[in-house]
């Protein structure tokens, strides 16, 4: 029988670094970076008295902006030691949306690595803070973020107003124990550790709040419904900054005692080559993963016997393909669904599930979990078989969005029932079916995208009279997204203009694939734009403009 645990982070932490000291806890196979979970704490215990040193206490609120990096979790780790609340930062975020980020969070402190590709972060933070150039670190006054007073490069470079890791753990070597102690018993399971920002179900990006208790027990039942030991190693691809990562691999692996062998940044080859050498027995991923990892030319040359189980998540999971997984990779799927307000699973398949269940339902309610199917008119429970909206009550449910209470009376209701904004129903066995959605978002390969934000955006687009914003379906990612602009009198625009216009604003996944021009849109009998219509008149666009929907 299960139980829910009151245990916080860094108590799991510790209890699994006293129980099996010397099992590895973290492993990077690309570079042969191992720690053991003695070692991890050690280095936690060291990262959390440093960021004591440069201000940071309980309630504190820290970003945390990189890929999949190796001190990644150490920073988690020690903001959860310590009651900091760790704020996780998209990693494809771009100006604009880091500044309101670190705005709106409140943001003290702010840790970052050099960036992707396409965004260099440390850039983008001198541009944020220009008086970073100018100050020592630790003093940094800001006129525009008056809040945030340090930044840390994860990493060994040094950058001017910057501190750096090795600073940090230097400074944690050399700080006396007392203040770390008083704050690590301070800390309770019902505490903030997490802060993920998600368009949810209205508006622009909200800060979800979740504790301790929300997401260490996620991850166990998570965990425990694919039957996870301390024998079982998992590879992370995912990116940790999501709920995918941070809550159903991090916390699965937390809660289990078992081995975390973690890709810095999703790569086909090296996730490939990382099963082969860790033997890992688990392997998560949105649908576009597990694709890339099939249909990569060396898939052959690799040994992948040794996986039992898996997620496939995130987004649209088709059947054919998780029977190609399973076939191909040995592994027994399972699906999770949920959102970032409900930590994020509120059901799942169980790895011992009949194929059908696995492939066509996304399960049923996890333990200490309410799950119900509701009239999105009456709020009334809808019988077996009939279409409602997806609502969860539990221990799951966020506390709520930061500094919005409004928000938060929108979607949890009056009987403590979060609302997801998904249609779905429930069959005669218990098992849920997602069948469409309430609300506006856009999935697209397991991001959210929130229409209304983008429109806001392109609304300052010279020339722009109106913009609506929906998705477009996607055989590869499952939805794109779609512009659709009325121009003003006389105005003329390309599709290639209104996306030059967005390169280096808003995130990449967020700029419009398709950008259709359109005289009017489909309105309601009371005036209302009909959002599903749009839907219908992309395919009808593509079709009579020659573009291929892939």
């Amino acid at each position: 029988m299960y139980q829910l645990s009151e245990r916080t982070l860094g108590d799991w932490l510790e209890h699994w670094a006293q129980v099996s000291p010397d099992r590895e806890y973290i492993v990077y196979s690309d570079r042969d970076l191992r720690f053991t979970w003695k070692q991890f704490n050690e280095r936690v215990d060291d990262m959390a008295r440093g960021l004591i040193a440069i201000g940071v206490t309980k309630g504190t609120h820290v970003g945390l902006w990189a890929q999949n990096v190796p001190d990644w979790l150490t920073f988690l780790y020690a903001c959860a030691k310590i009651g900091a609340v760790c704020i996780t930062v998209n990693t494809n975020y771009k100006q604009n949306e880091l500044e309101y980020l670190c705005k709106d969070s409140d943001m003290h402190t702010l840790c970052l690595t050099d960036g992707t590709w396409e965004s260099n972060y440390v850039d983008m933070t001198y541009t944020m803070l220009p008086e970073l150039r100018e100050c020592q670190r630790g003093h940094l006054e800001s006129k525009r973020f008056p809040k945030l007073k340090n930044v840390v490069y994860i990493g060994q470079e040094k950058y001017r107003g910057m501190y750096n890791t090795a600073e940090i753990l230097l400074l944690g070597e050399n700080t006396d124990d007392d203040e770390f102690l008083r704050l690590r018993k301070s800390v309770t399971c019902h505490d903030v550790v997490n802060m993920q920002y998600t368009s949810g179900t209205t508006g622009f990006p909200k800060g979800v709040m979740l504790t301790h208790y929300n997401i260490a027990n996620d991850g166990f039942l998570t965990g425990e419904h694919m039957k996870f030991t301390q024998d079982d190693k998992l590879c992370v691809c995912v990116p940790l900054f999501h709920c995918f990562g941070v809550v159903l691999a991090t916390m699965n692996c937390l809660t289990h005692g078992c081995t975390e062998v973690v890709v810095e940044r999703f790569d086909p080859l090296v996730t490939l080559a990382s099963v082969h050498k860790e033997r890992c027995t688990a392997l998560y991923g949105v649908p576009t993963m597990f694709i890339a990892e099939l249909n990569h030319p060396m898939f052959d040359m690799f040994d992948l016997s040794c996986l039992r189980t898996g997620i496939m998540a995130g987004s649209l999971c088709p059947i054919e393909l998780m029977r190609k997984v399973e076939e191909k990779m040995y592994l027994h799927v399972t699906s999770v669904y949920g959102l970032t307000e409900s930590s994020p699973g509120m059901s799942q398949t169980r790895i011992d599930d009949p194929d059908e269940v696995r492939y066509t339902t996304v399960g049923r309610d996890y333990e200490f979990v309410d799950v119900k199917v509701l009239d999105p008119e009456t709020n009334k429970e809808v019988p077996v078989g009939v279409q409602g909206e997806m609502c969860c009550k539990g221990f799951n449910v966020m506390k709520g969005y930061y500094k919005n209470p409004e928000a938060t009376a929108e979607v949890i209701d009056e009987n403590g029932y979060l609302h997801s904004g998904d249609l779905g129903v429930k069959d005669e066995n218990g098992n849920y079916r997602i069948t469409g959605r309430i609300k506006d978002m856009i999935i697209r390969g397991g991001e959210n995208i929130y229409p209304r934000e983008i429109e806001e955006f392109l609304y300052h687009l010279p020339g722009v009279r109106d913009v609506q914003v929906a998705g477009v379906p996607s055989k590869k990612y499952g939805e794109e997204v779609g512009a659709f602009i009325i121009l003003d009198d006389g105005a003329k625009l390309t599709e290639e203009e209104v996306r030059d216009w967005c390169r280096g604003k808003i995130a990449r996944y967020k700029i419009p694939k398709y950008v259709f021009f359109v005289k009017e849109y489909p309105l309601t009998g009371s005036g209302k734009i009909q959002k599903f219509k749009l839907r219908e008149l992309s395919l009808k666009l593509c079709e009579e403009q020659g573009i291929e929907v892939i």
